[in-house]
């Protein structure tokens, strides 16, 4: 069985804690897209684990986790993290890398902060982390790839190009700083080759076997649908396509073999950076909610926009990606509101839409139109089962299920592996 999981908002939904859950039953983890510009967290019984390229289901010893062709690998946090979880006694041998990612060099972080600050106020809110500059070499086809760590006479001769002829002149002549030695930067990465030189492999005849032998294949996503560069909030996105599809691509995985998309929903809305957030509350009530929350990146520390459940772009992402099920996680944090907001669509100077449109300056000055429910006043975290959960609470739940038009399957009472009420529905046959 074949289960893609993609986010529906503008990310940290709680990816991370579904896949971890669904990893149990999975045999295969496949991260099919971004780079380190995202995080995942785990809290399992041994602690919290954030990861930012390791598949969530490394946690798993006989689950396979396989970082995809579509993803953009820094090799310095990719073994950052390795070295991080042998220090908390987990060897990850079920780690496989394709030898088709790409790789973010180090050129990349420095011209991505550089093109970011040139901006002004018209400035993204990227990571700094070099995302888009590895995307943007890889669509040039000037990129490099993990399987290049493997040929050395390869990697030399296009270093000396790719830095000498495109990338110093860049730096020294638009920017004014100096000049990448591509030899020293030859050492780093032939220092990473060796490290990493277990891990790569061509992932093409492994995923064909384990689609051969009806393996449980769970496709990990990173970011999410409005974050997605041509069905997001552009040019407010990130570099790659979070969506179904985009996972397809970014795995190797034909559009036949999917038996399920789950889209997992935050029970409230937020976003990092910059960009339209017609739900956003900038009041009280949002920094109660950012509070409680622990609202703050898990990459970049920066404290996360809040806002109301915008049931327009779930509904949105859940039509765009053919969700068939929904996971809503962090319901736990709204345990203390009195009132919750339901955002149902949007009015622009009279002209109502349902769903976020193309145009940013018609988006970015929608006004939300709301439904209100009454909040639930207690704590759900004890919740494991449909009937635990107080009846204003489930009609909350159900309401949105309605709105968006996806069976709501999961809900997330909480931070733990554990604090989960499930609906009965086998996910992984």
């Amino acid at each position: 069985m074949v289960i893609i999981l993609v986010g529906g908002q503008w990310g940290d939904e709680g990816k991370g804690k579904v896949i971890d859950y669904l990893a149990e039953k999975a045999d295969v983890v496949i991260r099919s897209q971004g780079g380190n510009n995202a995080g995942h967290t785990v809290i399992t019984e041994h602690g919290e684990f954030k990861f930012q390229l390791m598949p969530s289901g490394i946690l798993y010893p006989e689950c396979v986790c396989i970082i995809g062709n579509g993803v953009v690998v820094d090799p310095k946090v990719l073994l950052r993290e390795i070295s991080q979880l042998r220090e908390r006694g987990i060897e990850p041998k079920n780690l496989i890398i394709s030898e088709r990612a790409h790789m973010v060099m180090s050129y990349h972080p420095l011209l991505d902060q550089l093109e970011e600050e040139a901006r002004g106020d018209d400035r993204l809110g990227t990571t700094w982390r070099g995302i888009g500059p590895a995307y943007a070499d890889k669509v040039r086809r000037i990129g490099f790839r993990i399987g290049d760590l493997q040929k050395e006479a390869f990697m030399r001769k296009k270093l000396a190009f790719v830095v000498d002829q495109v990338k110093n002149p860049i730096l020294t002549k638009l920017y004014g700083k100096d000049a990448y030695d591509w030899s020293n930067m030859l050492d780093e990465y032939m220092g990473y080759a060796k490290q990493l030189d277990p891990y790569i492999k061509d992932t093409f005849p492994i995923i064909q076997d384990a689609l051969d032998r009806k393996a449980n294949i769970l496709l990990e996503g990173a970011q999410a649908t409005m974050l997605d560069l041509d069905f997001g909030t552009y040019p407010y996105v990130t570099s790659s396509n979070p969506t179904a599809g985009g996972a397809l691509t970014g795995s190797g995985i034909p559009p036949t073999k999917v038996d399920l998309t789950i889209g997992v929903f935050k029970a409230y809305t937020s976003r990092v950076g910059y960009g339209p957030f017609p739900s956003e509350l900038l009041d009280e009530v949002g920094d109660q909610i950012r509070e409680r929350g622990h609202e703050f990146g898990t990459v970049t520390g920066r404290p996360r926009r809040i806002g109301w459940f915008d049931s327009a772009v779930a509904r949105y992402s859940a039509r765009l990606n053919g969700i068939g099920c929904a996971a809503l996680m962090r319901l736990d944090i709204l345990d203390e509101q009195p009132l919750l907001k339901i955002c149902t669509g949007y009015d622009f100077r009279g002209k109502k839409f349902d769903h976020p449109v193309a145009n940013i300056s018609h988006y970015k000055h929608s006004m939300p139109i709301y439904e209100e429910m009454p909040g639930w006043g207690s704590d759900i975290g004890a919740a494991r089962e449909w009937s635990d959960l107080p009846q204003r609470c489930r009609d909350y739940v159900e309401r949105i299920g309605e709105l968006i038009g996806v069976p709501i399957e999961l809900v997330g009472t909480g931070p733990r592996r554990d604090q989960f009420v499930t609906r009965g529905r086998e996910l992984f046959d």
